[in-house]
């Protein structure tokens, strides 16, 4: 056997850097934008009194693939990297938050208070073609709560409340809530005599990827009759963005209890958010989701003038999903898509951040005798919380500024620059002036990175 190092051609190319596709990776400035909205959904999660849990990234793999007919297609399976050809794998990564919170609250159940309110951002995992907006690594941000036995119906209402008080802070532009309950259409399909509910769900859920009329298509291909597939789209073509909408279902003839269930409860809902959060919630009939664990209440939410990009924001009301036997734990959630959201405003430069560093004084140098001086001035601004760096080299004040503006560092600060002391420039607008490390502060818009919409 050869012993011969590796020509350096061929450890060249071993060495050739690969971008992965789905796995997203940020710049610093795009970082900035990334955590100013994760900070804004955490603040507002906590006005609202969830508390953040953070699970484990593996489930077992049965259990993951229980949530629908495609679940099993989107895991990532893992097992040993030292496993043997037969070490089949057993556990796969979370492609959403709901089933590992499930299973959270079982375990968990004697040590929790309910109704238990939470809230997780964590990373996601989705085997899936990437493409703009999907990914196969991604974070979401995820609210529940849950009860034991029964949930009370008000806090489906109080779901799309939370998500309309985190996009009106972002700098998104408008958004919509669209809102169903799959009662409306369980009891629909049962009330003109279809009896695979959940199949026709799946159909009418790709409405908006299909269209009208290859929706009709596979109904009647599934075995409902063409007078069925179109009472299915017609009860899909429902939406208001008051109460309208139940005398729209009426006016279509069908009856079943279950029925009359879903259009109370979508009422309730609609009502609460034309009180609470005007203009944002809309009954909206096409709605289904694809999960086979939503049981009432459903969401999926849009931005106004790019409904091409989907929903970013989605989730709904489940009965089943958690259940030890003796106890089932109820709940509601909604999921924002970070990730999602992200790629495309990014992608697209419809956000940026003002600078790409947290810093907002760059300490400038003299010589290099002087960085312990600098280093204190940087101590005490810090100490006061105004983000700070010390420059790295004692170049001329010149080139020191240029590194400030490359940046996006607004101020250069001079130690002993006057007869009485410091001064700062903004060098933005070139005003110098006195300042001490005790007092001085910047403007608010100055103390940390500014994101913004860019129209």
């Amino acid at each position: 056997m050869s012993t011969r190092p590796a020509s350096k051609s061929a450890a060249k190319a071993s060495s050739k850097v690969t971008p992965i596709s789905g796995f997203p990776e940020y710049l610093p400035s795009e970082r900035i934008v990334e955590q100013r909205f994760l900070d804004v959904i955490r603040e507002t999660f906590e006005l609202h009194g969830f508390s953040s849990v953070e699970t484990r990234s593996i489930e077992p793999i049965d259990r993951l693939s229980a949530q629908g007919e495609d679940a099993d297609k989107e895991i990532y399976a893992v097992s040993r990297l030292a496993g043997g050809a037969g070490d089949d794998a057993r556990w796969g990564l979370h492609f959403d938050m709901t089933v590992p919170f499930a299973r959270y609250v079982l375990e968990n159940a004697g040590k929790l208070a309910f109704p238990f309110r939470r809230y997780q951002i964590q990373k996601a995992w989705r085997g899936e073609r990437p493409q703009e907006g999907r990914y196969r690594e991604f974070t979401q941000a995820d609210i529940d709560v849950v009860d034991v036995g029964q949930l009370s119906p008000h806090f489906e209402a109080e779901m799309p409340l939370v998500i309309a008080d985190v996009f009106s802070k972002f700098p998104v532009g408008e958004f919509v809530i669209q809102v169903n309950d799959r009662k409306i259409p369980n009891g629909f399909y049962q009330g003109i005599g279809i009896t695979d509910v959940i199949g026709t769900l799946r159909i009418v859920d790709k409405l908006d990827k299909l269209g009208p009329e290859k929706v009709k298509a596979l109904l009647v291909e599934s075995g409902t009759t063409p007078e069925q597939a179109d009472q299915c789209l017609a009860l899909a073509g429902v939406r208001s963005t008051d109460l309208g909408f139940v005398e729209q279902v009426r006016a279509l003839g069908v009856e079943h209890p279950l029925l009359d269930e879903g259009l109370e409860s979508l009422a309730n809902v609609i009502r609460t958010g034309m009180a609470h959060a005007p203009g944002k919630l809309v009954a909206d009939l096409r709605i289904a989701r694809g999960l086979d664990y939503y049981t009432g209440t459903v969401y999926e939410t849009q931005f106004i003038g790019h409904e091409s990009w989907g929903s970013f924001c989605s989730g709904g009301r489940y009965d089943a999903l958690a259940s030890d036997g003796r106890n089932t734990y109820p709940g509601v959630g909604i999921s924002i898509g970070v990730t999602r959201i992200l790629g495309l405003l990014i992608g697209r430069g419809l956000v940026t951040a003002s600078r790409s560093t947290p810093a907002a004084v760059l300490v400038a140098l003299t010589d290099d005798e002087s960085r312990e001086g600098a280093v204190a001035v940087a101590t005490a601004l810090r100490r006061r919380g105004i983000s700070c760096e010390v420059a790295p080299s004692a170049a001329r004040f010149g080139k020191q500024i240029r590194y400030a503006e490359r940046r996006g560092i607004p101020y250069v600060w001079f130690p002993g620059a006057a007869e009485s002391g410091d001064e700062v420039k903004d060098i933005r607008s070139g005003e110098q002036v006195p300042a001490s490390a005790e007092s001085w502060t910047p403007p608010a818009e100055d103390l940390v990175p500014q994101v913004t919409r860019v129209d």
